[in-house]
Order: structure tokens, then C-alpha cells, then sequence
């Protein structure tokens, strides 16, 4: 409502200077301007440090904002502009109350509002410890096989086998996230791995700590390695996202805002310079209707675009108020946290507008990305789209949209319930102004596996189907035509809740690894090894009477994460010096005294 005669202030902050200004509402005209709000108007689970981000107009002409909280009255604050020119997020000086509704009056013609004003609803929550958020549900496994090395004994990495590599597979490397559950042994962290299963990149986590969705991106236009790190809960996680460049050198921790901590499920980098993150938070609600308490707990899941420049929101999606409770294939238990929703991807379509995968309303949904509404539902119940003959998926993982045009997911089919006998990949061809889907190719394990969690489907530039199969660390590649090329495994006890393929190039900053011992008549073995190097084809032995008096002795060609090398020679120093396939050098280790 629009307080007429009231002055209001705000700041404006713009190339990184603020601006105070001082003007009348009474005075004030609605743009003819549309902009978008976020949060939505309209938004039932909002929290106390949210943001209120304007989109669709220059931060000069958004005029004066003035944000009202129906207990906490007032809120002064600082209007930010997006790095992008195209908004601006009011940044309140302190939090709202929980269970308040929080009035913003604007000038401006606000899609969802009412003559410039909107409102939303800031939702009460369970007291910390009131709710416990468990452990993600998965058995105690036992050890599962480590690779060790000579010239790294700081290093050990979970083995990876691989059971068929016949010729047809798209290039590029295995990008994995070993986890261990509760009670299991570690190490855990983010790897990657060749064709033949042999270790490229291993970068251990600290114990605690669990890893997901290690993926190579694009950050400023050069490719990157990003993976989730935090703590499990019952299906879900909190935490952060770590993206390195090609250094392996940390260029960036993304993290949500507005009170939120990154899910484990997905984070993508856009071309925007932004970040699509999810979250999960848990709110207090009457859940009678659906069969639960009074006073339940429901996980409203949240999707959340942050502009990377200045850490502003730009955009923010609520399940709560768009997806009904009634959608979920699920029902809320006792006391416990009702997550009735869980997103598990965000894409972004080839019109520009987002695209979700919901496992518990066993649906996908695309939403306007300018101000959030749903613009279709595809599968669950209620959807838009006639469903032909076994295009109906449920707790699937993983909405990509292909370079087709057609959808790939992967379809766990077992909730519990199981609603089949296997899980599968599949290439839905969707027809969006017929709303109707029909089967492209559906892929399944030789194995017959069935997955309760986890899981993902990646279509390859050759057109294969790159596949995770969840619950089961298992990943497997088939060709468009359906004929399996490739299939692995981490070792029993390790989990992998997302398996890719992609290329990548990595240099490390840090030296080539070495360890070395005599052996008998003037020989010496060698061990040399280069964590995440990429580009190393052969190694070369270098030896002499001082470690600045180098020359070479022996040469082999890199066989795996570590190459062993003999050479005969009696010089007190070794190192060990790494070529590229073109004998160029990319970098030598340190000289060492072989043990005897």
C-alpha cells in the first residue's frame, strides 16, 4: 500500500558508488516499464536476510523502494545494481521476522503486483535441533580398494575398474565424486579417471566432508572443474560449490544467498555470468490436507540464480505456492522433515528458460526465467503434455536438454515403491506446442540395476548416451543406436551420485612427483607421477653429480597415473622431467638421492 506524503531514502549503488537520494511517493508515477520481483509476489516461504531483487529496468530507473515489515515496521537499506545494468537488488540494514508478511512499494510496473506494490511472506521455521535432518540414507560399506603410489605415499584414491571398453566412445575423460557413507572408510573427493580406469586427477576431502557432481564448466569463457562439498542430510546437503581453472587453482567458492547453503544436487555456470544453485529449507506448515500434523515441517525447495560480479540474487524460485503439496508421490511421516518436492537439476532451456527435475512429483518444469511462473509441467500428475507409449518416467534425476531438442533423464523408477524392475536412461522427443512426448531411446544395464537414489544421463556431442547409475556406482556409455561401449565401476564401497564424461585439459602448478631406489649392478627403478596432468606422453630420466647437473639416462612412455622407469646409472641425483606427445617439456621435479 502507498503511503502518500511519506519521504523516503535509499541508496543506489552503482559502479561501486552510492548514491543517496531523497524523493515523495505521493509524487510518485508507476512506470510503464515492466520489471520482475524476487522474491515473487506472492512468496510464502521467504527468509529473514532475503534480498528483494528488481529485474527489467536500469538501477537509475528504479526509483525509491520502501520495504515495510508488518512487525518490524520500516526497513532501510541499499539498493545494489546487478552487474548486468538490468536491476538492481534492495539490500535490507536487518533481517525480517519470521511469520511476518513484508510489503515493498515501488514505482515501477512490478509483473505479480498491484500498482507498483507486492508483498511476500517471510516463513517460520523449527527451532535449530528441533528437527533432526538425519544422514543421507545408505548402508555402512566395507573398505573399498585404493590405488597407491611410490612417488606420492601422501596419496591414496579409490579404484576404478573397468569391465568393457570396446571402440565407439566419445572423447573425453570420467569425471566422478567418490563418497563414503556414514560409518565407511574414506578417502573421498573428487577424481578423474581415463578409459582404462587409470587415475588422472584425485584431490582428497577432509573426513566429514562429502563431495558430489564434479563436472568441467565455463567460467569467463575458460573451462573449469566445479564440485559440490558439504554435509549430507536425508537426500540432501548443505554446502558450497568449489570451481578450479586449469591450474588446479581455486578461482572461485559459489555460494547461495539470502540465508541459504547450496544443495548437493546441481550448480550451473552460465553464459550470463551467473551461477544456477538449489537449495533446500525447511518451514513450518499446516499439512493437515496431505495427511500430516498441524504444525509439520516441509521442505520448500528453492532455485536461486546469484550474479558472480557482486553476489547479488537475480532470480528466485519457491516450490511452495507454485507446485501443490497434493503433486508429491510421497507423504509426510511424523515429525520428520516432508520433502515433498526434491529438485535434483536445473537446465537451462534453449529458449533461455529454465528447466527442473522434480523426483517426488515424478515431473519435469520449465520456468519463465524472467519473473518464475511455470510455463508447463511435464509428467506427474496434472501435467501438460500427453505422455505416449513409455515416456512416463518417476524419482528420475538429471533434465538435460540436448542438442536434438529432445529431454534425457534418468529414471530411477524405485521410490520406494519401486515402480519397475530396472532403472533406465531415456531421450524423451518433446513436442512443446502439440504437448505431446514420445520415446526417442530408452538405455538400460545389461546388469539389470535398480536404483533408489542418485543417478544421470549426459548426451555426448558423438551422440552417445553417457550414463550414472546412481545408487550403484556404476557408469556406462551407449551409442545413439542403444549397443553398450564402455562400462565401469568404482570398487564396492564408494558411492557416486553423478558420473560425466567430458574433455579436459589440466597443468598443474606444482612439480612432477618422483621417488626412486637403487637396485643391484648400477641400476636404479624410478617413479614418476604429475596429479591431474593431462598432457604428458612420455617421461624422461634425468641424473647427474649435483641437482643443477642434470642429464638425461632413460626415457618411457607414461603408463598409467604412475610410470615406472629403470635406468643404469651411479649419479648421487634424479629427477624426472614430463614431454608432451610432441617432446615438448612441461616440467620437471625436484632432484632426489635414490634409496637403497
Amino acid at each position: 500500500m502507498r503511503r502518500k506524503g511519506w519521504i523516503a531514502v535509499a541508496a543506489l549503488v552503482v559502479a561501486g558508488v552510492v548514491i543517496a537520494t531523497v524523493s515523495s511517493l505521493g509524487a510518485a508515477q508507476v512506470s510503464a516499464e515492466r520489471v520482475s520481483a524476487f522474491p515473487m509476489p506472492g512468496t510464502e516461504a521467504a527468509r529473514p536476510e532475503t534480498q528483494i531483487s528488481l529485474r527489467g529496468a536500469a538501477p537509475p530507473a528504479l526509483g525509491e523502494i520502501t520495504v515495510t515489515g508488518e512487525r518490524s515496521g520500516a526497513h532501510p537499506g541499499e539498493l545494489r545494481a546487478h552487474s548486468d545494468g538490468s536491476g538492481a537488488s534492495f539490500v535490507p540494514s536487518a533481517p525480517f521476522v519470521a511469520g511476518e508478511r513484508v510489503t515493498v512499494a515501488t514505482p515501477l510496473n512490478v509483473a505479480g503486483g498491484q500498482d507498483g506494490d507486492f508483498s511476500f511472506t517471510v516463513a517460520r521455521r523449527p527451532a535449530p535441533g528441533q528437527v533432526n535432518d538425519g544422514q543421507l540414507a545408505l548402508p555402512t560399506l566395507p573398505p573399498a580398494a585404493v590405488d597407491r603410489f611410490r612417488s606420492r605415499r601422501d596419496l591414496q584414491a579409490p579404484v576404478v575398474r573397468i569391465n568393457r571398453r570396446a571402440g565407439g566412445t566419445a572423447p573425453g575423460l570420467v569425471l566422478l565424486a567418490p563418497f563414503s557413507p556414514k560409518g565407511s572408510p574414506k578417502p573421498d573427493g573428487p577424481l578423474i579417471t581415463d578409459d582404462r580406469g587409470d587415475l588422472v586427477w584425485f584431490r582428497p576431502v577432509e573426513r566429514g566432508t562429502a563431495v558430489t557432481d564434479l563436472k568441467v564448466q565455463r567460467l569467463g569463457g575458460e573451462p573449469v572443474l566445479t564440485w559440490w562439498e558439504g554435509r549430507f542430510a536425508i537426500g540432501w546437503g548443505y554446502g558450497a560449490y568449489t570451481v578450479l581453472d586449469s591450474a588446479y587453482r581455486e578461482v572461485a567458492k559459489v555460494r547461495l544467498r539470502n540465508g541459504y547453503r547450496a544443495d548437493l544436487h546441481d550448480m550451473v555456470l552460465t553464459d550470463r555470468g551467473t551461477a544456477l544453485l538449489l537449495a533446500y529449507d525447511r518451514v513450518r506448515r499446516d499439512l493437515r490436507s496431505v495427511g500430516g500434523r498441524r504444525n509439520g515441517v516441509v521442505v520448500d525447495n528453492v532455485v536461486q540464480e546469484v550474479d558472480l560480479s557482486t553476489g547479488l540474487v537475480v532470480f528466485e524460485w519457491h516450490s511452495l505456492g507454485q507446485v501443490p503439496l497434493a503433486s508429491s508421490r510421497t507423504r509426510p511421516r511424523g515429525p520428520a522433515s516432508w520433502d515433498y518436492f526434491h529438485v535434483n537439476s536445473v537446465e537451462v532451456d534453449t529458449d533461455g528458460n529454465l528447466i527442473l527435475s522434480a523426483r517426488n512429483t515424478c515431473a519435469l518444469y520449465k520456468l519463465d526465467r524472467a519473473t518464475g511462473a511455470v510455463i508447463w509441467q511435464l509428467g506427474g500428475r496434472g501435467g501438460d503434455f500427453r505422455m505416449g507409449a513409455k515416456t512416463r518416467f518417476c524419482f528420475q534425476h538429471d533434465a538435460r536438454r540436448a542438442g536434438d531438442g529432445s529431454i534425457t533423464l534418468f529414471d530411477n523408477a524405485a521410490g520406494p515403491p519401486a515402480l519397475a524392475k530396472e532403472s533406465r536412461a531415456v531421450s524423451l522427443r518433446v513436442d512443446e506446442p502439440g504437448r505431446r512426448v514420445r520415446l526417442g531411446r530408452e538405455f538400460k544395464h545389461p546388469g539389470g540395476l535398480l536404483a533408489f537414489n542418485q543417478g544421470s544421463a549426459q548426451r555426448l556431442p558423438n551422440g552417445n548416451v553417457f550414463v550414472g547409475w546412481g545408487a550403484a556406482p556404476v557408469f556406462s556409455e551407449f551409442t545413439a543406436g542403444g549397443r553398450l561401449v564402455f562400462d565401469g565401476r568404482l570398487t564396492k564401497g564408494k558411492g557416486n551420485y553423478r558420473a560425466v564424461r567430458s574433455p579436459w585439459s589440466g597443468r598443474p602448478l606444482q612439480p612432477p612427483a618422483i621417488a626412486a631406489e637403487r637396485t643391484r649392478g648400477g641400476r636404479i627403478q624410478v617413479y614418476a607421477s604429475w596429479n591431474g596432468a593431462t598432457e604428458v606422453g612420455r617421461w624422461q630420466v634425468l641424473a647427474g653429480a649435483s641437482p643443477d647437473q642434470l642429464s638425461g639416462v632413460a626415457s618411457r612412455a607414461r603408463d598409467g597415473f604412475e610410470t615406472a622407469i629403470a635406468a643404469s646409472t651411479g649419479a648421487p641425483y634424479v629427477a624426472v622431467r614430463a614431454l608432451d606427445r610432441a617432446g615438448q617439456v612441461l616440467g620437471t621435479s625436484e632432484a632426489i638421492r635414490p634409496r637403497r
